[in-house]
């Protein structure tokens, strides 16, 4: 294999098992003129482990914006460089968004290889709803903070997909029993891929007994999986769907709306022109 120059090549890599390093990657990495890792100490152990002996340069979240000018200048000299993170998929939480966009600004082709990623490793495993989900990233780091970002996502009828550190996992469990309720189903997900995997399933307040009881669940990496809402009984809308249908309802015949309203929100056609149907009698509104 032969890799082209003047590309920015997204690289994944293992999450933990060394094992999980594709054989494309090593490649690629092995053939880049420059290779931008998040941090040059944690990478550098994996890439000799591979005989891989590519300069590397620093690229993180303190330097982004001045190292992304080199990196730049490398790619539009022909040159090819490499982006890899600590662990997993570049840019998925970690740094790179600008960067990526700075290139397909300056039609500098961008090229990315399938590899890890600790939240979707996580949802294969997790028993939870994979047909739609939501990744959040990181919580906030202070339970105030945290409590009313989970309070915003409390109706969310999608899977929730948190990465956690083990200093704060505790903590950020305790929150989401105070807004999601006793009986939500989370998936904690630690050490993926690596000696000391757990994966542990359970009601929220069973969850937090699980953690007090073992120090050592509290450990290591995290991904923490929450179950969507239930959907509201019977025919009610959720409140964004419904504040939308009766917009539209306003400025347009219903059947129109309810069209409209079906490809902006993903809801069924037919429901949302029964819930703006509904609405005529209560409120003496015409249907279109």
């Amino acid at each position: 294999m032969s890799i082209e120059k003047g590309i920015l090549y997204i690289v994944p890599t293992p999450i933990g098992n060394r094992d999980d390093f594709s054989a494309r990657s090593v490649e690629v990495l092995s053939q880049v003129d420059l290779i931008a890792a998040e941090d040059t100490r944690h990478s550098r152990p994996l890439l000799q482990h591979y005989g891989i002996t590519t300069p590397l340069f620093a690229y993180h979240e303190h330097n982004e914006r001045q190292a992304m000018g080199k990196i730049l200048s490398r790619l539009e000299a022909g040159e090819s460089v490499a982006v890899i993170s600590d662990a997993g998929t570049p840019l998925i939480s970690d740094p790179g968004f600008p960067l990526v966009r700075e290139c397909h600004t300056q039609g500098i082709r961008v090229s990315p290889l399938p590899g890890p990623s600790a939240a979707v490793c996580a949802l294969s495993a997790a028993g939870l709803p994979t047909d739609r989900f939501i990744f959040e990233g990181f919580p906030a780091r202070t339970s105030q903070a945290r409590q009313k970002q989970f309070q915003l996502l409390s109706k969310e009828p999608r899977t929730l997909v948190f990465y956690e550190s083990s200093h704060r996992i505790k903590a950020c469990i305790d929150d989401m029993l105070g807004v999601f309720g006793e009986e939500r189903l989370v998936v904690i997900a630690r050490e993926l891929t690596k000696l000391h995997e757990t994966i542990i399933s359970a009601p929220l307040a069973r969850l937090v007994e699980i953690l007090e009881q073992d120090a050592n669940q509290q450990r290591g990496e995290f991904v923490v999986l929450v179950a969507g809402a239930d959907k509201p009984d019977g025919d009610a809308l959720d409140a964004d769907t419904e504040r939308l249908l009766r917009i539209l309802v306003a400025e347009m015949p219903l059947k129109q709306a309810a069209a409209i309203g079906a490809k902006i929100s993903g809801e069924k056609k037919n429901r949302l022109y029964k819930a703006a149907l509904s609405w005529v009698g209560k409120e003496g509104s015409q249907p279109g």
